[in-house]
C-alpha cells in the first residue's frame, strides 16, 4: 500500500511513519508538512490512502479531503487528531477511519485493513456503475453516468471503530433524534445524515412512508393494517413496519402500483 502522511508536527509524522514501516515493512511511504505539499505529493504518487491531520495552519485536513474528492480516483482517507469534535465532519467526507492522537498501533493496524476492504468494495461499486453506463444505448437516460452517483456504502464511526453497511443491503431508514439508523437483515448502522439528504442522494431507491421514514422500494412485500387502523409497510427480511403517514398514503401506494 501507498501511504501519505500529512500533519503539520515533525514528532507526529515520524511517529506514524515508524508505525507504517512495522505494520506494513513492504508498503511505500511520503510525508507532506501542509496541504499544498500533500496535493502535490497525491499529483506526483497517486497514494492509495492518506494519514491525515484535520487542524494545521493554512489549508486545515477537511478542506484537504475536499479537494480530493473532486479528483476521478481519490485516495482513501484516515484522520488523524487531537479533537474529537471533528468526527461526524470526517464521515461526511468519507473517510475510512478517524484516529485520535498519539494513535495506538493497533488502532492503525486495525485502520488500515479496513482501508483495504473499503477500497475493494467502492472498486467493484465503480465497476458495476461503469458497465451499467457502457451498457446504455446512446442518448438512453438510464445508461448515462455524470460521475457523481450516489455512494454504495454508508458509513459510520462507532465505539468498534469504522463500520459500513452496503447500500443495496438496507430495506429502511429511520430517524430517530439527531441520527438515523440504516436497517439490513441482521444488522442496524447510525449514521450522521438527514433523511432528506439521503431522499436527495438515492432518488428512487426509497421511498418516503413518514417524515421520519424512508423504505426501499425493492424489499416492500406489502402494505398492511397494524392493529389500530394504521397502515405499514412489510418489509423483506427485517421485522421492522415503518408507519405509513395519511399524508404519504396516496402517494406510496401510487408509487408500489407503478412499479
Amino acid at each position: 500500500m501507498k501511504v501519505l502522511v500529512v500533519d503539520d508536527e515533525v514528532l507526529a509524522r515520524e511517529r506514524l511513519l515508524r508505525l507504517l514501516h512495522k505494520l506494513q515493512p513492504q508498503g511505500q511511504s511520503w510525508q507532506a508538512a501542509d496541504g499544498a505539499q500533500a496535493l502535490k505529493l497525491v499529483q506526483q504518487h497517486m497514494p492509495d490512502l492518506l494519514l491525515l491531520d484535520i487542524s494545521m495552519p493554512g489549508m486545515d485536513g477537511i478542506e484537504i479531503a475536499a479537494r480530493l474528492a473532486e479528483l476521478e480516483q481519490p485516495p482513501a482517507i484516515i484522520f488523524c487528531t487531537a479533537y474529537d469534535e471533528y468526527a461526524l465532519q470526517a464521515l461526511r467526507h468519507q473517510a475510512v477511519a478517524y484516529l485520535l492522537k498519539p494513535v495506538r498501533e493497533t488502532e492503525l493496524a486495525k485502520a488500515l485493513a479496513d482501508a483495504g476492504r473499503v477500497n475493494r468494495v467502492q472498486l467493484a461499486a465503480l465497476e458495476a456503475r461503469d458497465s451499467t453506463a457502457q451498457g446504455g444505448a446512446a442518448g438512453d437516460p438510464a445508461g448515462s453516468d455524470d460521475g457523481e452517483g450516489p455512494r454504495a456504502l454508508l458509513v459510520s464511526h462507532t465505539h468498534r471503530g469504522v463500520e459500513t453497511l452496503p447500500v443495496a443491503e438496507v430495506r429502511c431508514l429511520l430517524a430517530e433524534q439527531k441520527y438515523v439508523t440504516a436497517i439490513s437483515p441482521g444488522r442496524q448502522l447510525l449514521i450522521p445524515d438527514t433523511l432528506k439528504e439521503l431522499e436527495q442522494e438515492f432518488g428512487d431507491r426509497f421511498v418516503r412512508v413518514h417524515r421520519n421514514a424512508l423504505v426501499a422500494r425493492a424489499y416492500i412485500t406489502r402494505l398492511q393494517r397494524d392493529e389500530g387502523g394504521a397502515w405499514q409497510v412489510v418489509l423483506e427480511g427485517v421485522s421492522e413496519r415503518p408507519q405509513v403517514s395519511r399524508r404519504h398514503l396516496a402517494s406510496v401506494k401510487q408509487r408500489l402500483l407503478a412499479g
